[in-house]
């Protein structure tokens, strides 16, 4: 791209591709039948619902609208996540802005024949929500909870663009901030934009994003590089994959604008190669941008050369901490380094570095075509702009939202997630996955930050939230995260390697019925000691779910170690199985269903009885009865 002017007009020409989207006038005047209906029909391409055959109910809706004549007046777009991912598949009419959900390929026929023909909408498949003052429902999808309260800035494009085509993503302002930062702005005049904008990484350390990339201006040298951390390895989370998969473009002009700043003519997206959706998407929009020029040599005519190379990751935890992820890169085993120096004095290839991760990246270009005081003007005093978390859990709607700093724990989980399921009772929410802790009702009105969740004994984290219930043990779930961190420990210092296998071996004999009272003591000292010398972020966190745990549910801990008990019901090897001979029927359901053949008795005459020494614990013969006789204690 050699001028600002060329990519003026090549939006103008790109506009056609996404107008039909809104509520304009010319929709206006088809409605009044004075001229033809053109529609948009989107279909979720993210990987959930991928899983779920949306490719299919893409090739179904092109092959239904060419057998009805109407494939010239039906644009069939994929494109990425939108969101509720609980309601997938999803399919989007513009410019009706009406959402079906849960979609079958079976239902493909009726859309286009009832809407996109007739245009009546299909009620029955449209994604709806309940008044919950009138009890009416809602049809609005602006208004639905899930959405109303969200502010859309890092996922503005996903749901609404082909992440395949560079050209949507001109239509809408895509490469005017790189084309802006080039030529009217000075790499210093960037960087302080970033500075009073008060972005901060959102990859779980909060670092602001201005001030590492001031670090990185003033290193003396002409080689520099920049780095996308997408590695996302988390437990539950997908922000970063979703991004990339909705949005790949606004990554690479991040990016590009991030190495003008620094003085980096070399960028890496470092990815793990669990993600084929987001890393195939992501090569594309890379061959597309180095096609029109926005990568590559002479960019917009200001001298500045700049590209970007992919590096896939094989999934290991640890490489999420920057110099692990440096490591890497570089083809060495992925391990932490001391700090300092730090990436920023001497990064990959031993040259300054900045490394940001793929949600930080996605602000980065309307923070540079809106201006600092519009993003400074969201959020809280401290933490600046929205934050995307992965809601998941045992929770209503389960997917991606996206909120102003400063939106309570009570809105997210209530009002925007909907509670948890069938009634249950809400117990915890953890949040930053193993580095985080869980969280209680009494914090539920904690306004989110990174300082507040802190305070509150967990952190923010990349953003998973998942969402715990009545049903959830509390010392299950410190298990759960510690063998997950002593899998993706690099073994490398003592303290993580050897300190968090110690935690396991305690938590493993509480959840057995073997714990003491004084092991409690003991995790909390481990803990400790662990959190202040371990090498890397991941040691020194790997604490928090368990002295989050102990803090705010020690009475469970209490309950396993003194009454051998798990008040959940999860801990197998504190479970037995018991059928109430008053409430048995005899008719033998709970033994054809039982797989190891324990459960004994005579149909029709004799109450039936499950052998303790055989029982594996399993619950199929609760699941089996219907009459509620077999009982677990």
């Amino acid at each position: 791209m050699k001028s600002v002017q060329e990519l003026k007009e090549l939006r103008e020409r790109s506009l056609v591709k996404v107008a039909l989207r809104e509520k304009e006038e010319e929709y206006v005047l088809a409605r009044a039948g004075k001229t033809p209906i053109y529609y948009t029909v989107l279909y979720c391409a993210g990987t959930g619902c991928t899983a779920s055959g949306s490719a299919d109910i893409g090739a179904e809706l092109v092959k239904s609208c060419e057998a009805h004549g109407i494939a010239g007046n039906v644009s069939v777009v994929k494109t990425g996540c939108f969101g509720l991912c609980q309601k997938g598949p999803i399919v989007a009419v513009y410019p009706d802005e009406i959402f079906y959900n849960h979609i079958q390929v079976s239902d493909v026929e009726r859309i286009v024949t009832d809407h996109l023909i007739g245009g009546v909408v299909c009620d029955d498949l449209q994604m709806t929500d309940i008044d919950p003052e009138t009890k009416e429902t809602i049809f609005d999808i602006n208004k639905i909870k899930f959405y109303e309260k969200q502010r859309r800035i890092a996922l503005r494009h996903c749901g609404k663009l082909n992440p395949e085509d560079i050209y949507e993503y001109i239509a809408v302002d895509g490469y005017q901030a790189l084309g802006k930062a080039l030529t009217e702005m000075t790499p210093q005049e960037i960087i302080d934009v970033m500075k009073a904008s008060g972005l901060r990484g959102r990859g779980g350390a909060g670092f602001p994003t201005g001030v590492k990339w001031q670090f990185e201006k003033d290193q003396p040298g002409n080689e520099k590089y920049v780095i996308c951390n997408a590695d996302e390895g988390d437990p539950g989370a997908f922000m970063d994959r979703s991004i990339l998969e909705g949005d790949p473009h606004a990554i690479i002009e991040g990016m590009a604008i991030m190495a003008y700043a620094v003085g980096a003519h070399k960028g890496y997206v470092y990815i793990r190669a669990e993600y084929p959706i987001a890393v195939n998407r992501l090569r594309i929009a890379l061959d597309q941008a180095r096609e029109l020029g926005f990568l590559g040599k002479n960019i917009f005519d200001s001298k500045f050369d700049f590209d970007i190379e992919i590096r896939l990751g094989a999934g290991a935890f640890v490489c999420g901490e920057e110099t692990a992820l440096i490591a890497s890169i570089e083809g060495k085993r992925g391990m932490p380094s001391p700090k300092p120096p730090f990436p920023a004095v001497a990064g990959v290839w031993g040259k300054p570095t900045s490394i940001n991760n793929v949600e930080t990246l996605a602000n980065v270009a309307q923070i540079i075509n809106k201006g600092a005081e519009w993003y400074a003007s969201i959020g809280t005093e401290k933490s600046k702009g929205t934050k995307v978390f992965a809601l998941g859990g045992n929770i209503v709607n389960t997917g991606l939202v996206e909120v102003p700093m400063g939106t309570t724990l009570r809105e997210i989980v209530f009002d925007i997630g909907g509670g948890c399921p069938n009634g249950k009772k809400f117990k915890a929410v953890q949040t930053g996955g193993p580095s985080g802790g869980c969280l209680t009702e009494r914090e539920l009105d904690t306004p989110i930050d990174y300082e507040n969740l802190i305070a509150a004994g967990s952190m923010m984290g990349s953003g998973g939230m998942i969402v715990l219930d009545e049903d959830n043990c509390m010392v299950d779930v410190a298990k759960f995260y510690m063998e997950f961190i002593c899998d993706e420990s690099c073994g490398k210092c003592s303290p993580c390697r050897i300190g968090t296998k110690r935690l396991l071996e305690m938590l493993t004999k509480i959840t057995e019925g073997e714990g003491t009272m004084e092991m409690l003591d003991e995790m909390e000292e481990l803990c400790a000691e662990i959190k202040d010398t371990a090498l890397c972020g991941l040691g020194q966190t790997a604490p928090n779910p368990i002295l989050s745990t102990l803090k705010n549910f020690r009475e469970e801990y209490e309950a396993h170690i003194l009454q051998k008990k798990c008040p959940a019901g999860v801990c197998k090897k504190l479970l037995s199985y018991h059928i109430n001979p008053e409430k048995c029927k005899k008719c033998s359901l709970c033994a054809r269903n039982c797989p190891v053949n324990c459960i004994s008795g005579v149909p029709g005459k004799e109450p039936y009885h499950i052998d303790q020494s055989k029982c594996i614990k399993c619950g199929t013969c609760i699941a089996a009865c219907r009459f509620a006789a077999v009982e677990r204690k």
